[in-house]
C-alpha cells in the first residue's frame, strides 16, 4: 500500500518545499528598495480607482463560477483522452453525455444573460 502512495507523497512534499524555499530565498536575498512609487497599491499594473471596500457586481462572481465549472471540464477530459482506447464505446458515450450536460448548462447560462457584461 505504501508503494502506491509513496510517489504521490514525495510529489506533494516537493510541491510544498520548493515554493517555500524559493520564496524565503527571494525575501532574504532580494534587494529592498521601497520607493514611494513601488508602495502604491495597483490592480493589473494600473493605479486603483475608487474605494477599497467597493462591492463587486454579482456578474463578476457568476462569471468566476462559470469559469470554474468549464475549467473543471478540461480537467475531466484529459484523463479520459489518455485512456480513450481502453474505455471503448462506454467511455465515448459517457463523455458525450458529460459534454451534453455542459452544453445545456452553457445554453442555459447564455439565455439567462449570465455571460453578458453591462457597463
Amino acid at each position: 500500500m505504501l508503494s502506491v502512495y509513496l510517489p504521490v507523497l514525495i510529489m506533494l512534499t516537493i510541491a510544498v518545499i520548493v515554493p517555500l524555499v524559493l520564496t524565503t530565498a527571494s525575501v532574504a536575498l532580494g534587494k529592498k528598495n521601497p520607493t514611494p512609487e513601488k508602495l502604491i497599491p495597483y490592480e493589473s499594473g494600473s493605479e486603483t480607482e475608487g474605494g477599497r471596500h467597493v462591492r463587486l457586481s454579482v456578474k463578476f462572481y457568476l462569471t468566476a463560477i462559470l469559469f470554474v465549472v468549464f475549467d473543471i471540464e478540461a480537467v475531466f477530459m484529459y484523463p479520459w483522452a489518455a485512456r480513450f482506447r481502453e474505455l471503448g464505446w462506454f467511455g465515448l458515450v459517457e463523455m458525450v453525455l458529460f459534454i451534453a450536460v455542459l452544453l445545456i448548462t452553457l445554453v442555459y447560462a447564455w439565455r439567462k444573460g449570465a455571460l453578458e457584461w453591462e457597463r
